[in-house]
């Protein structure tokens, strides 16, 4: 297991960071640092043997995390922020089908379950209600985002 990043390092976050309950004095789900955010490497560590865990210094946060490596980036590659986040719902903006069979209808609800950032443009790994036990491999623009009161942000 060969670290990536060494200490001073600069780094950039591409998932939001939320306080999973290690953090004293933020409640656990609190957002810590927003994707998209440049911090430095401060410090390395294992997790479970098998997980580099990098300590950032967010200095804009003024915040020390641990970060895991797949959660960063080069803090010089290149940032085109991706519209949606793992765990966040999503709707079908149109019928996904395979081999003429319908697999997901338009206006379906699905879960992200991760973001492919290897693509472009973006796509998801996308666990859809009416696809129970099944996650599909969809490109960004054949999604819609959900508002907190499960409505589609962009319906009038």
């Amino acid at each position: 297991m060969q670290q990536r990043w060494d200490y001073g390092d600069r780094v950039r976050l591409i998932r939001n960071v939320r306080n999973d309950g290690t953090l004293p004095g933020a409640e656990v789900g609190e957002l810590l640092v927003r994707r998209g955010s440049v911090g430095h490497v401060v410090a390395t560590g294992t997790f479970l043997i098998d997980q580099i865990i990098y300590s950032v210094h967010f200095l804009d946060d003024d915040r020390v995390v641990g970060c895991r490596e797949e959660e960063l980036i080069d803090g010089d590659e290149e940032w085109i922020p991706n519209r949606f986040e793992v765990h966040e719902r999503v709707r079908a903006r149109l019928t996904l089908a395979s081999g003429g069979e319908v697999l997901v209808p338009e206006g379906d609800e699905g879960e992200v379950m991760k973001v492919i950032r290897e693509t472009t443009p973006f796509s998801y790994h996308i666990h859809f209600d009416a696809l129970r036990g099944r996650q599909l491999q969809v490109p960004e623009g054949a999604l819609c985002a959900l508002t907190a009161t499960g409505e589609d942000e962009h319906a009038p």
